[in-house]
Order: structure tokens, then C-alpha cells, then sequence
């Protein structure tokens, strides 16, 4: 097909013999392996024990994963719970028969929720911190995360946006959305709009880590996490096709900005009360 639009039509993934590598899985991959990196150079700087590292990771592998794919079935596809209940909580589908499907289907504003539990039993259980010591660092590398993660709905085509103008710089055709969305007609890539906020996030978040005084502060590094993280999402929305039946309104909010609010506003009061929540730099480590 001759076209002067940007056709986004990418291999499913990474053929590794009888084994397809899929690159959302890829994308996961490297979120994590980039993410442990990080936090063992944060640790190291801190000057904490690198014993804590493993098991930090194991606990937000687990709210990671757990509370993306919960959060997704229960704000998107709560009829997967009756229909097809395994699949909630493995990587497989009983529908048509038993088959292999990946862990598709992920929420990040669920994945948000579940870290914020296992992080506190991580805190208080595990390095025995203030769990927002621990907040203030791991917002750091979800930000990061996120992006990769974007990245890899890019490569599946997924979360697409809504049409715009064929005459626009950023006019993407996803052909293999057709069969949900009709004839292929030039979109916003709105994943790679919120990839790059994130990445924006990031290198914020490490600046303001490595060289003030806010990471002694606890909760405001975290505070500011939620806000900016939040409103990228909020304000991508605008751009974005609706992600299955969306059931949560407020006029024309959808679902993915109305969840976000709240999370701006506690993002808000978590950098008020982190005022009161300051640690002497000697008291750090």
C-alpha cells in the first residue's frame, strides 16, 4: 500500500525457536531489569544493605503484575470474572479451548494500587523504613517502567488514539486495528506521547534525587511522582480511543482520568504532609 502516512506494522515479536518473544513481554523485561539496576545504584548511594534489593524486587514484580491485571478486569473487562475466570490471574484463556495468551490486559492505575500495599509490607516487614523513604525511590523507577511499558503497547498496537488530521506530523495508521476499529484512518500515537512523559518524569525525579535536599523530605519526591504522573495521563486521555467498555464517567472524563484525579489530589497531600516529614541527612542511611 502507497501512502505518505507512518504505518506502524511491526513483527508480533522475537522468534527464539519453537517460542515467540513477544516485544510487550520484551518491554516488561527490560522495565524490570532497568528498574533493579536503578535501585541498586540508589541503595548504594543511600548506603543501604544490597540483601534489601531482592526482595524489593520480588514485591513489586508481584503488585506489578497481580494489581495491573486485577485493576484492568475490574475497570475494563469485569465480565472476564464469570466468563473466563483463570485468565484474571494466569497467562492463559479457557475460550475456545485452553490456550496460551500472555498476561495482555494490564491497568496501571490497579498496578498503582497494588504496589502502594506490598510496598508497606515491604517497609515495615523487610528494611523497616518509612514507607515513603522507600515511595520516594521506587517512583523514580515505575516512571521509568512506564514508559517501557507504553513502548510495548506501541509494539501491539494497543491504547491507540483517536483520528487526526491526515495533514498532522504525528498521523499513524495501525492496520492491525482494523477489525476492532474499522478501515484504518490516521491516529495519534498516544502511546508514544505518554512514553514520553514519562521519560520526562524520570529524568526529573533523578535530578531532584541526586542533586537537592528533597530526597530528605520524605513523601515529596513521591507527591510529585503522583501529580506529574497522573496528569500525563489525564491530559493523553483526551487524545485516546476508549479501552473496552468504559463504565466509570464524570460528563466527558472517561475512566483512565476520572481514576487518575484522585491520585493527583493524594499526590497533592502527600507533598504537604512531607513538610512535617523531614529527616536530618545524617538519619538517612
Amino acid at each position: 500500500m502507497e501512502t505518505t502516512f507512518k504505518i506502524w506494522d511491526p513483527l508480533r515479536g522475537i522468534k527464539l525457536g519453537p517460542v515467540m518473544l513477544h516485544f510487550y513481554s520484551l518491554m516488561f523485561i527490560l522495565a524490570f531489569g532497568l528498574g533493579y539496576f536503578i535501585m541498586a545504584k540508589i541503595f548504594r548511594i543511600d548506603g543501604v544493605d544490597e540483601k534489601y534489593l531482592e526482595p524489593f524486587f520480588t514485591w513489586t514484580l508481584i503488585g506489578t503484575i497481580l494489581g495491573a491485571r486485577l485493576g484492568h478486569v475490574i475497570f475494563y473487562q469485569p465480565e472476564l470474572f464469570k466468563e473466563d475466570f483463570l485468565s484474571v490471574f494466569l497467562p492463559i484463556s479457557m475460550k475456545g479451548g485452553l490456550h496460551f495468551t500472555g498476561f495482555s490486559g494490564l491497568a496501571s492505575h490497579g498496578a498503582t494500587i497494588a504496589l502502594i500495599f506490598t510496598t508497606l509490607y515491604y517497609s515495615y516487614k523487610i528494611i523497616k523504613k518509612n514507607p515513603f523513604w522507600v515511595y520516594d525511590r521506587i517512583g523514580i523507577v515505575v516512571a521509568l517502567g512506564g514508559a517501557f511499558v507504553r513502548l510495548g503497547n506501541f509494539f501491539n498496537s494497543e491504547i491507540i488514539g483517536k483520528p487526526v488530521d491526515p495533514s498532522s506530523p504525528f498521523a499513524f495508521l495501525f492496520p492491525q486495528q482494523s477489525s476492532e476499529y474499522g478501515i484504518t484512518i490516521p491516529r495519534y500515537p498516544t502511546q508514544l506521547f505518554e512514553a514520553f512523559g514519562y521519560v520526562c518524569l524520570f529524568i526529573l525525579l533523578w535530578f531532584l534525587y541526586r542533586k537537592t535536599d528533597k530526597k530528605y523530605q520524605q513523601g515529596w519526591l513521591f507527591g510529585l511522582f503522583f501529580i506529574i504522573l497522573w496528569a500525563v495521563r489525564f491530559f493523553v486521555e483526551f487524545l485516546k480511543e476508549p479501552q473496552g467498555d468504559e463504565f466509570i464517567h464524570i460528563g466527558r472524563l472517561n475512566t483512565g482520568q476520572v481514576l487518575s484525579i484522585p491520585f493527583m489530589i493524594a499526590g497533592l497531600l502527600i507533598m504537604i504532609y512531607s513538610k512535617k516529614n523531614r529527616l536530618p541527612k545524617e538519619e538517612t542511611v
